[in-house]
């Protein structure tokens, strides 16, 4: 099918966060955009649904979303006119222990120190500069390798942030900081051994203490809703049902923007890119997959220690060590038996989200890329393990494995959601060794997906980038 609108001068094909946030910016700078979108509704990863019972609703994909109101691109547009509303939970994320003791991440940098003991001192020590520097140094953080805006601050961030999460928690010795830690990096989808890991737990603990990790009111999707909103008051054109195979599918226009990875670019584009580009898309390497469960449940999670009930994020793994073994485990093609799992209960602190008395939680573990085990018992028996009833609340449950997540959104390959592996080899060069990560190497076509710096997550920052990368190429439109 092709496009019914026609008079553009930009095309970007795919309408997940960074999709939305380049048509966004290439609109406010006066171009005419037309946003295509091969699902029936916008969103990419930002979608909700009635995915078990009526009522009960839950997020497809992205549930928290610890960097959008730190998001250069979030702060610049005014999507709170558009309904979009934010919860943070009192609590940002719980790391419960088997024992019975948990240790929190709290908005508060004292409060969350408190939680660790005699590493209280160190833990104030590795964060204070980063959350000080947060502010100005954010824009640094989100963006491609260039020289800084705040070099002094970015210094301090590397010296830390560089190295793996193993080494940054050799400096704690309480089994609660290093816990935490080692659930912050894990978010990383990688072995906690790997370098630069320690960057992961570190922005996400400088995110909560900066802002929270926010809720949207009424699910993921109210993003989604809100930009498009947004772009289209801004004159924007979106067309849905559109499933771009070729670039003869596609009106004229000066530039292209596809929210793609490039296994996908290559389908489309392949045959206009110079030899040396597709070489390297082609050696363009995935990381691991996600395995994830939505449930209805007949009441909140009955979690041993209460303090897990004020949080937005659960994060279920027991100790480093238990956490470093399971993401070894999988980075070498197994499947964990205690895997470290990722959870949200988003209707505790938004109850529109399920009947009266009701509630829904959303997990997730890794696996290996393209498996199609089921992990439900194991996931499941995680959370029995800290929440003892839990098995007994569930009304019903949803289950996607990788090939269900890369059916849902083309762009999860193999069911990795970061849209590439995020190791220090391909977190700056990603997706291929360029001047600019957002050029390809035919003349009008981008790329503007997590596939470029600064990777995955909802921050809108890949697409603002690339948006960016074409309007110094080509010059702003008629505003």
């Amino acid at each position: 099918m092709k496009p019914v609108i026609t008079d553009v001068d930009a095309v970007v094909v795919g309408s997940g966060p960074n999709g939305l946030a380049a048509a966004i910016t290439l609109q406010q700078a006066g171009w005419k955009v037309l946003l295509l979108e091969a699902k029936p509704t916008i969103g990419g990863g930002m979608r909700t649904a009635e995915l078990t019972l009526p009522g009960f609703k839950h997020d497809i994909c992205s549930a928290i979303h610890p960097l959008v109101l730190s998001s250069p691109f979030f702060n610049g547009i005014p999507l709170q006119q558009y309904g979009l509303e934010f919860v943070r939970p009192p609590v940002c994320a719980a790391h419960p222990l088997e024992g019975g003791k948990t240790i929190a991440l709290y908005p508060s940098l004292t409060a969350t120190a408190a939680g660790m003991g005699i590493d209280a001192e160190a833990y104030i020590g590795l964060m204070s500069s980063l959350v000080d520097d947060w502010p100005a140094l954010i824009g640094d953080l989100l963006g491609p390798l260039r020289w800084p805006s705040h070099p002094l601050g970015l210094l301090r961030f590397g010296i830390s942030a560089l190295s793996s999460a193993n080494r940054l928690a050799a400096g704690f010795n309480t089994t609660e900081a290093r816990a935490l830690l080692a659930g912050m990096a894990a978010h990383g989808m990688q072995p906690l051994s790997n370098l630069s890991t320690s960057a992961f737990a570190m922005v996400l603990l400088a995110a909560g203490h900066a802002s929270g990790w926010p809720i949207p009111v009424g699910g993921a999707q109210s993003i989604a809703d809100a930009m498009g909103a947004y772009f289209t008051s801004l004159g924007g054109k979106i067309e849905t049902g559109i499933e771009v195979k070729s670039l003869e599918q596609l009106p004229s226009a000066k530039a292209v923007l596809f929210d793609l990875t490039p296994r996908q670019l290559l389908k489309i584009a392949g045959h206009r890119f110079s030899p040396l580009y597709k070489w390297q898309l082609e050696r363009y390497r995935y990381g691991m997959g996600v395995f994830k469960i939505d449930w209805a449940l007949d009441g909140p999670i009955p979690f041993t220690d209460e303090l897990c009930r004020y949080a937005g994020t659960v994060h279920l793994g027991n100790t480093m060590e238990d956490i470093a073994f399971s993401e070894w485990q999988v980075s070498r093609g197994r499947h964990a038996e205690k895997p470290f799992v990722l959870l949200a209960q988003q209707s505790l602190f938004d109850p529109g989200r399920a009947p009266a008395g009701k509630e829904v939680a959303w997990a997730y573990c890794h696996v290996p890329n393209g498996s199609e085990k089921d992990m439900t018992d194991a996931i499941e028996k995680q959370v029995e393990r800290f929440a003892p009833g839990f098995r007994d609340r569930i009304l019903a449950r949803h289950v996607m494995n990788t090939m269900a997540m890369e059916e849902y959104n083309a762009n999860y390959i193999g069911g990795d959601i970061n849209g590439g592996l995020q190791d220090l080899a391909q977190l700056f060069t990603r997706p291929a060794l360029r001047w600019s990560p957002y050029r390809t190497s035919s003349k009008g076509i981008y790329i503007c997906s997590s596939s470029t710096p600064p990777g995955g997550g909802v921050h809108g920052m890949c697409g603002y980038h690339a948006a960016q990368r074409v309007i110094k190429d080509w010059g702003k439109g008629k505003e």
